[in-house]
């Protein structure tokens, strides 16, 4: 086995940047609801991602806030005031003295923020549509100047991340939060410049990437990564569509962007809108657009055999979440072919796999998210 996954190990090195990376291993974004109150990052935080970071080429860490009424869920780290950057510091620092590039993803919640986590219970989206889910909050359309506000904020939170030492940043344009929210028919129905068909409703997410790469050109005195992480589908209708999707990967190709982050569950899994459209949304936009910009695959990607064939498709870096929480010497197992990698959850693991409580209690919670065993 330890010839077939060789590729694994190889350095990679991002095109626009120039950052190299020792290896195709990333960790994914994973929310770990164990930030403090006031939004720095707890010293249980800085335990879980010691424990996972050494060997992997880069850590991309759970989402930072870039704004106050961003704010998308209790425990939640910011990058929203330069108060936050000693904390952001210890962060990069600890997942780079294991030997991996340090990426802070930033976002703002939208729609799916709670109102007990945002200034005067406020929650604001790109429209006034609820997300579908039971109890959502009926969010406020944002003004004009709340819109640039927030897309200033990006920027300030790109120039945090520079300050408090990351190699780069991702920005979260995935998952249904504000800037999917902006991109999707479902949540926007703005009829003015931010909103209405594909072109409109992709202005948004552009100028975003615009001010996180201006920040990043202002700032910066070392290369420094931009990553964009995407969602390819939403079941709702109207909804994103793979054709929408197309669109919007061929602009972020033009911009000054590093890589692209497909969110998936699986990373071969087909159409959420088509059940006769069975080709994996990551392969589709990699064709499309990976001879201009490097494509980041996740979902269920669980052994080595699983990463060799992803590799295998033409995606160039592999991302690994769940597995990680699992099992966080996944990649010292598969580099000496060391038997057996834990594809299931013990109950009795917590201490050992170093899981901060409040993540513990909600990944035992959720059980469909992994095979779990006594």
């Amino acid at each position: 086995m330890k010839n077939s996954i060789d590729k694994l190990f190889d350095g990679f090195i991002f095109p626009q940047s120039g950052v190299k990376l020792s290896n195709r291993i990333v960790m994914a974004p994973m929310t770990t609801y164990s930030g403090n109150a006031d939004g720095t990052v707890s010293d249980a935080e800085l335990a879980y991602y010691k424990r996972r970071s050494t060997g992997l080429g880069m850590v991309v860490t759970a989402c930072a806030y870039v704004i106050p009424h961003g704010k998308g869920f209790f425990g939640q780290i910011g990058a929203h005031s330069d108060a936050m950057i000693p904390s952001l510091t210890a962060l990069a620092n600890t997942i780079k003295a294991e030997g991996a590039k340090a990426i802070l993803q930033i976002y703002h919640g939208g729609r799916m923020s709670p109102a007990a986590e945002v200034p005067n219970g406020i929650v604001l989206s790109a429209s006034n549509v609820p997300a579908v889910r039971e109890g959502a909050v009926t969010p406020i359309a944002m003004t004009e100047e709340q819109i640039l506000e927030t897309i200033t904020a990006f920027g300030e939170a790109t120039r945090r991340a520079i300050a408090a030492g990351f190699d780069g940043v991702e920005i979260h344009g995935a998952n249904t939060y504000l800037i999917q929210q902006f991109f999707s028919p479902h949540a926007n129905r703005r009829t003015d410049r931010w909103g209405g068909d594909v072109v409109k409703r992709m202005a948004f997410p552009l100028a975003v990437t615009k001010a996180v790469v201006d920040a990043v050109a202002k700032y910066a005195k070392h290369p420094f990564v931009v990553g964009y992480r995407l969602s390819p589908e939403e079941v709702e209708n109207p909804g994103i569509t793979i054709d929408d999707t197309l669109q919007l990967v061929d602009a972020l190709a033009l911009q000054k962007l590093d890589y692209l982050h497909v969110s998936t569950m699986d990373f071969w899994g087909a159409s959420m809108r088509n059940a006769a459209d069975t080709k994996p949304r990551t392969l589709i936009i990699n064709e499309r657009v990976g001879d201009r910009i490097p494509v980041i695959g996740v979902g269920s990607i669980k052994t080595a055999e699983n990463a060799q064939s992803v590799m295998a498709s033409g995606i160039p870096l592999v991302a690994l979440g769940r597995e990680l929480l699992m099992e966080p010497d996944w990649q010292r197992k598969v580099k000496v072919d060391l038997e057996p990698i834990r594809v299931a959850l013990s109950l009795k693991a917590q201490h050992e796999l170093v899981i901060p409580d409040t993540m513990w209690n909600a990944m035992i919670t959720y059980k469909g998210w992994f095979p779990i065993v006594e």
